[in-house]
């Protein structure tokens, strides 16, 4: 898939390739809504790879809706975008899916005074408690939320799900290598489930100075090409 990217600022990385092959395990169909798309990289791919999503997608930052509107284009994908703040976007149909990879860094974390990258990383754009309000109301009855945040977090996570009567039913922890804590989460959550919750097997991204052999199939599955441009 050939993505076009901003020449400076916020570009997508791993956590977006790792999402959309968590995305993918669960064999998504129906309405999907990507919330926060970036350049689309994560929406396209989960379309390009399932054909029965319909994909929408939700993003506020101007540039990025014009890049994620010609990757879009480019890779002959159909995509309902809107530029809008999610917390203020409306649909009345609903959807079965909606799949993020949000702000998550804390208030607290070293910030950049760059406006792209203070939308794109900084949770504080994107409370919890508001952000998963939302998704709630956005969704069809048993349908599927589907995320990644910073690990540390997953504690509030459970939390603020439990508040709009949402619960995790698959989780799976990313670390950078076997010796080192998670630094990601997966999640899947489902709205009014009383299912227990499946603890996946840990995802180690490194093996000494290389890829994992997981992290290595994950890329070659995706086959993403990014060109840093001005559009």
């Amino acid at each position: 898939m050939l993505l076009y990217q901003p020449e400076s600022g916020y570009c997508y990385n791993s956590d977006s390739l790792f999402l959309y092959d968590f995305i993918n395990s669960l064999e998504p169909k129906g309405r999907v809504l990507d919330v926060g798309v970036g350049c689309g990289i994560v929406g396209l791919l989960v379309a390009r790879d399932n054909s029965k999503v319909s994909l929408s997608g939700v993003e506020k930052q101007e540039l990025f809706v014009e890049y994620a509107t010609t990757n879009a284009r480019v890779n002959k994908i159909e995509y309902d975008l809107h530029q809008s703040d999610f917390l203020e976007f409306e649909d009345e149909q609903k959807f079965n899916y909606i799949i993020s990879n949000p702000p998550f860094y804390t208030v607290g974390a070293k910030r950049s005074e760059n406006e792209m990258l203070l939308n794109a990383r900084y949770n504080y754009n994107l409370p919890l408690a508001s952000f998963f309000k939302k998704v709630s109301r956005l969704l069809k009855p048993s349908s599927h939320f589907v995320f990644c945040y910073e690990a540390s977090q997953f504690g509030d996570i459970c939390e603020e799900l439990a508040k709009v009567k949402m619960r995790v039913v698959d989780v799976r922890f990313v670390h950078p290598n076997i010796n080192k804590k998670a630094s990601l989460v997966l999640v899947h959550a489902r709205n009014g489930s009383k299912a227990m919750m499946n603890v996946l097997k840990p995802f180690i991204t490194m093996d000494g100075d290389e890829h994992s052999q997981e992290a290595k199939n994950i890329y070659e599955k995706a086959k993403t090409q990014s060109i840093k441009c001005q559009l």
